[in-house]
């Protein structure tokens, strides 16, 4: 497939080798070369908002600012019922908001510790894509994407990152960890996400 609507290379506003392995590939097959960030120097960019759509937008304008290229940022994270939507936006960095560790295995210890004896563990990871053409676009393409499942007390597989080894997923009887990645990429919150960005990119060619 040729690329999608004139893009050719994308910087991913992102230094997460998880987030760029899984979106390189998404993208890949659509002609479009998925550059992170870290390769060409853009150091992180703050994320002081409370709403995934406000920080992904902010993490693109200024990676596509730093580079000259249109930028994708994702912000994602898993959201849980019982804990009205925690850790949310904050997921990577739940265990370090209560004095622990900024890692995964910190913040998954946090969780199960937060649904300690609570028999709701219905969950969500939840993805919005954030693509600007450059700095200024006024007109972010914006898309979203939504993974239900449930919380499990132990982990299980050894792909993934962040929350997949807790990550259930009733209809496939196995945790996002236990996946492969082209089983993953076909389900989950960013594939969701980025098959409704390419074809509204699509829509605009």
């Amino acid at each position: 497939m040729s690329e999608v609507n004139g893009l050719k290379r994308v910087v991913l506003a992102s230094n997460n080798a998880g987030k760029l392995r899984e979106f390189a590939s998404l993208l890949s097959a659509a002609g479009i070369e998925l550059i992170a960030q870290g390769t060409l120097s853009v150091p992180e960019a703050e994320e002081p908002h409370v709403t995934f759509v406000e920080n992904a937008l902010a993490k693109a304008r200024h990676a596509s600012k730093l580079t000259g290229l249109p930028a994708l940022a994702d912000d994602s994270g898993l959201c849980v019922h019982a804990l009205r939507g925690a850790p949310g936006v904050y997921s990577a960095r739940f265990a370090q908001l209560a004095g622990g560790e900024k890692s995964d295995a910190a913040n998954n210890a946090r969780l199960i510790t937060e649904l300690r004896d609570t028999p709701d563990r219905r969950a969500y990871y939840f993805c919005v894509l954030v693509l600007v053409r450059h700095a200024d676009d006024p007109e972010p393409l914006i898309a979203e994407g939504r993974w239900h499942g449930e919380v499990i007390d132990e982990a299980r597989g050894a792909n993934g990152f962040g929350y997949d080894p807790h990550f259930f997923l009733p209809s496939l009887n196995a945790t996002a960890a236990e996946l492969d990645p082209a089983r993953k990429n076909a389900s989950s919150h960013r594939a969701i996400a980025l098959r409704e960005l390419l074809a509204r990119l699509k829509e605009l060619a």
